[in-house]
């Protein structure tokens, strides 16, 4: 296949299966060894530059968060200086609220805790007696017991026999009032200088970032990407963008979910309900851990507060709702969790940067791998994090179903080709996608690394997916005969509108009615090409004899060809086979002058193009579409030209000829 053509199905697949990503690797590949040594040193960096690189991470991910309503207060009218202080003088002062109020009801909850010791062994012991003498609470309680009678005993160490006890010495003990009120206030101010420092120059960072944004895009462009400028701007907008709607979704989300738990927690009468709604909004941007720990302690308070167990029982009724509501409803409505990762990245990840940067890079480990994936998508030395971290699917159809069909597994192929089904219709399924893995398998057998059990293995694996779609074939087909009886139905010069998807001169003739024979060619992957084509032609009605390319040779295909067939379609993966299917073209044309038989060239591009002449066929077609079309045509099949004898002499006569020649 030319270059041309292969620009061709790039661009066919993009318009009808959506853009997707390209790998490709040159058959030179460098070694990957200077690349991961650039990557620990990175982590080495990271690591040891913590306490330099962590506010400047906050401060980087709060002016990609800030910057649009910084950009919608400049559009309004106010000046940049204005908008950015207004901007970032608001989100601080709202996050040192919120951190005052948080704490402030954490004390109280604290002071609280005393109280409630008194439910909370009650519950035990109503748990120990309900238990048998046998059960696990019993022994658990024993097990703590036993452990707090050691430690309370920790001190008192037995005497070894034969020694003396020595008598305990005094401890002089000296009461004296603090006569140094600074030093005093610096032990109390002195922890607490570390973080106001941070949050300072967070501040300070978060300003200058905003009110110097396009000076330092332009300057990130001169120095990473200035010989491409396409590209480095598509990852900065992109890299932008998705952390920016994923802070601001995922902030909508949480206030979804923690405002009407704190109103239900208030309902059901527990402590400090804003409390647990205000930490539920925090803890559940930590991904997967936060929104365990922002269900445990509610519920532990409820444990502890009620004598009983309803309280708990209401608790847990309140978290199953919002859960249910956050995860089906909320959640796919504001898309607050589409990132572009995979879960199972967002979770490598979150081990990644806490064990990193501690409980902070919890928090921001879903924003700083959403930056790695932008990066190695635009970045060809770390493509690699793209393919781990990201949530696209890094094969196309056709290679995905391909790796299937070698494996022998039709249960996963048949998902796949059911996802794919639920928007578009099985011709498009076997045109854009199955063909075209099975030509991935021909050129596999043309570099003779596919063997014939192999082979045979994806020809049984694919005749199951072709099974295990027949009833979706059966709705089509149903669908099929509702809108031709709804166009017979109809008043005449008023045709029906087209099928969704497919335009008019694509919808496919009727084929009710009308009997096809289709064959494969040379090899086991023709053979399933043409099972695939005659499940179309049921689709549209008419009635399909498959057969297989070995039923060819002893003439079993020649019986098993309907007398009252109107077309024979012989299927090639192979593009070069083309004087093979002239001779069994003109072979079936022989025997059934009156059948219009015809050969299917399959090309990896779906673009309509003009097929090769075969002499004798009545037609040739390289598309699933063009070969249902000329099978279920009504035109005429061609005249056959009668086979010229060819006389041979008989060995009797050279023999006889030769006796009278010796003779003579």
């Amino acid at each position: 296949m030319s270059s041309s053509d292969a620009k061709i199905t790039e661009a066919e697949l993009e318009s009808d299966l959506g853009p997707r990503r390209v790998y490709s690797t040159s058959p030179s590949s460098p070694s990957r060894m200077p690349a991961f040594a650039s990557v620990l040193a990175v982590i080495a960096i990271l690591y040891f530059g913590k306490d330099v690189l962590l506010p400047l991470a906050i401060a980087v991910l709060l002016t990609f968060a800030l910057a649009p309503i910084s950009s919608r207060l400049r559009k309004l009218g106010m000046p940049r200086i204005a908008a950015v202080i207004v901007t970032v003088v608001i989100a601080f002062l709202v996050l040192v609220l919120f951190g005052l109020v948080v704490a402030g009801h954490v004390a109280e909850v604290a002071q609280n805790l005393p109280a409630y010791q008194g439910n909370i062994i009650a519950k035990i012991r109503s748990l120990q007696e309900s238990g048998t003498d046998s059960g696990i609470v019993r022994r658990l309680t024993s097990v703590v017991e036993s452990v707090g009678r050691e430690l309370s005993n920790a001190e008192e160490r037995p005497v070894a026999p034969g020694t003396a006890s020595r008598p305990r010495e005094p401890v002089l003990v000296e009461i004296f009032a603090p006569s140094r009120p600074i030093e005093t206030l610096t032990s109390l101010i002195g922890p607490l200088l570390g973080p106001i420092a941070s949050l300072g120059l967070i501040i300070v960072v978060v300003i200058f970032m905003l009110l110097e944004r396009e000076e330092l895009r332009d300057r990130f462009i001169r120095l990473v990407g200035y010989g491409d400028l396409h590209r480095t701007t598509e990852a900065i907008q992109e890299a932008g963008s998705r952390v920016a709607r994923y802070l601001l979704m995922q902030l909508v989300v949480n206030c979804a979910y923690g405002v009407p738990l704190a109103l239900g927690l208030w309902a059901v009468g527990i402590p400090n309900p804003a409390l647990w709604g205000m930490l539920a909004i925090v803890l559940r941007f930590v991904p997967y851990i936060g929104p365990v720990i922002a269900t445990v302690l509610p519920l532990f308070l409820a444990f502890a507060v009620d004598p009983g167990w309803s309280l708990v029982l209401w608790v847990g009724a309140i978290f199953l709702v919002l859960e249910l509501t956050s995860n089906n409803v909320i959640e796919p409505w504001l898309y607050g969790s589409r990132t572009g990762l995979s879960p199972l990245a967002i979770i490598v990840a979150a081990i990644f940067w806490a064990w990193l940067w501690g409980p902070v890079g919890l928090v921001l480990s879903t924003p700083l791998t959403v930056c790695l994936a932008v990066l190695g998508r635009y970045v060809p030395q770390f493509e690699f994090l793209e393919v781990v971290f990201g949530s696209d699917p890094v094969l196309d159809p056709k290679e995905r179903l391909y790796q299937r069909l070698l494996a022998g597994d039709p249960d996963e192929a048949t998902d796949y080709a059911e996802e794919f089904l639920e928007e578009d219709y099985l011709e498009d399924y076997y045109g854009k996608v199955a063909i075209p893995a099975l030509l991935l398998a021909e050129k596999d057998r043309r570099r003779g690394v596919l063997t014939a059990e192999q082979m045979e293995q994806v020809f049984g694996t694919a005749i199951t997916l072709v099974s295990n779609l027949a009833e979706i074939a059966e709705e089509e087909e149903q669908e099929e005969e509702e809108e031709e009886e709804q166009k017979e139905t109809e008043a005449a010069g008023r045709p029906s509108p087209p099928k969704e998807g497919n335009g008019a001169e694509s919808e496919l003739p009727d084929g009710r009615g009308k009997t096809v024979f289709c064959v494969g060619g040379r090899g086991p992957l023709d053979d399933a090409s043409a099972a695939m084509l005659a499940q179309i032609l049921q689709v549209q009605g008419a009635e399909v004899v498959a057969a297989r390319h070995s039923d060819i040779p002893n003439r079993r295909a020649m019986s098993l060809v309907p007398k009252q067939s109107n077309a024979i379609v012989v299927c090639f993966l192979n593009e070069d086979s083309a004087r093979h299917a002239t001779i069994l073209v003109r072979r079936f044309k022989r025997i059934y002058p009156a059948i219009r038989v015809g050969a299917v060239l399959w090309v990896e591009n779906q673009e309509e193009r003009q097929p090769p002449a075969l002499g004798e066929a009545d037609f040739v077609a390289t598309t699933l579409t063009s070969a249902a079309r000329e099978a279920l045509a009504d035109a005429p099949p061609s005249l056959v030209t009668p086979a010229r004898k060819i006389r041979t002499r008989r060995s009797s006569n050279k023999t006889g000829i030769a006796a009278a020649r010796s003779g003579i």
